[in-house]
Formats: structure tokens, sequence, C-alpha cells
């Protein structure tokens, strides 16, 4: 049964806008009712179209989508909507990680699997659209399994950076605790984004980063605090 786009209206500097497409009412009805939870998190349209549901929502801060519409994987139109700019949290009961990986490989922010619970749904969206990392634990496992050889070799005092930042420290709390300048620790960032892209896997954003370094091996789901930041008192930066 088809799901007919629902838009709500928004104006302003409100709460995070998130568009939900999938082609089936009640888990809709479902992911709405986790999302109601988060008076931070409005919900702007549904459907199981995702060009119907943006022409209601253009302004949608994060799409949450259903990896398989009507009988067929989206793969294309995840890569599409990624490209557009579009922050992708995948949705999806296919948790093989192989599918897993193909979807941030496309341009997901992340992948959440429809068995985990609304804590992780509602987790995952506000970090999507603030592009701070959240690896639910579906997502955590078929990164720390991914074999894959095309890996860059980062450097101890990247590595470092990375993962105080990844802790959703600031770029300056991080050149606090390294005893280093602000300057160098956005030198090291972006050293290794650039090893990234040299390798074919870029990753624009922090989240893309955090998935491609835990995809390595260069950082351990277990180091960054998957579900919580170790700096309880630092201001996360995006």
């Amino acid at each position: 049964m088809d799901a007919d786009p629902v838009a709500a209206d928004v104006s302003g500097d409100g709460p995070i806008g998130v568009a939900i497409v999938d082609d089936h009412p009640v888990v809709i009805d479902g992911v709405r009712a986790w999302l109601a939870t988060e008076p931070r998190l409005r919900v702007l349209a549904t459907g199981d179209d995702p060009d119907d549901v943006l022409r209601l929502a253009p302004s949608a801060d994060v799409v949450l989508l259903d990896l398989r519409l009507h009988g067929r994987m989206v793969l294309d139109k995840l890569a599409e909507l990624s490209a557009a700019g579009r922050r992708v949290v995948v949705y999806s009961e296919h948790t093989d990680p192989d599918t897993m990986l193909a979807a941030l490989d496309a341009g997901a922010v992340a992948f959440l699997a429809k068995h985990e619970g609304r804590a992780h749904c509602v987790a995952t969206v506000l970090a999507a659209a603030t592009d701070r990392p959240y690896v639910p634990p579906a997502l955590a496992g078929a990164m720390v399994g991914d074999p894959r050889p095309d890996r860059p070799a980062l450097s101890d005092k990247e590595r470092e950076a990375l993962l105080l930042w990844f802790q959703s420290m600031s770029k300056a709390s991080v050149a606090r605790r390294m005893r280093i300048s602000e300057h160098t620790v956005k030198q090291y960032v972006d050293r290794a984004r650039i090893k990234y892209t040299r390798a074919g896997r870029p990753a624009a954003t922090k989240a893309a980063l955090l998935a491609r370094a835990i995809e390595d091996g260069l950082v351990r789901p277990e180091e960054i605090g998957i579900y919580r930041s170790h700096a309880q008192t630092d201001r996360p930066t995006p």
C-alpha cells in the first residue's frame, strides 16, 4: 500500500526538519511517533516517493530513506540525493555489511537498522542534521568488518587529532589537549581528508570522515564513545 505524501509547514529558525520516505505507512507512523518525543525535531513530510516528499519539504534538514521502495533497492536515488547535498540517513531492514557499506559509499551520512530502537533513531537524525558522528550498533559492526584494502596511512598525530575531534571536541579543545595550535589541528584533519580523496574515497563531512576511519580500522568505535561524548564539558563543533 502506498503512503500518500503529507506535509507540515515550518517557518523561521525552528526545529530540525525531517522528511520520511518509506512505502509502509505503519513504519512512517512509528518513526513519526519516535521523532515526536524529541522537541528539536519536526517531521515536515512523509510518503513513498522521494521526489514527491521533497517537493513538499524542500527545506528538510534530514531525509530518512528506506533503502528498498516498492520492491527495488534505491541506491541510485540515494546517490542522487547525496550528490544534491541532502543529508540522507538510510533506514532499512537490509543490514548485511555489503549493503550497509554500499549505502555509505553512495553518500548516506548514516545507516540505521529498522530493528534499532527509538533512542538510536532520534540520536542518528540529530547527529546527521549537524554533521556530527553517530554510529548505531549495526553500522559499527559493518564498518569494523570492512576488508577493503584502499585505506590511507595516517600519522600518529593525525589519528590522535581525529580521535579527539570525533569525541565531539571543538578543534580548540583538541589543540589544548594535544598542546598544539588550533591551526595545526585543522592541518591534521585536512591532511586526512586529502589522503582519503586521493584514495578515491572522499570524506567531506565529519560524519563521513569518521565512517572512513572506522571502516579502515584507524579508529575503533569504542574509542569515540559511540552513543555519547567523552568530552562532556566541550561544545561539539561540526
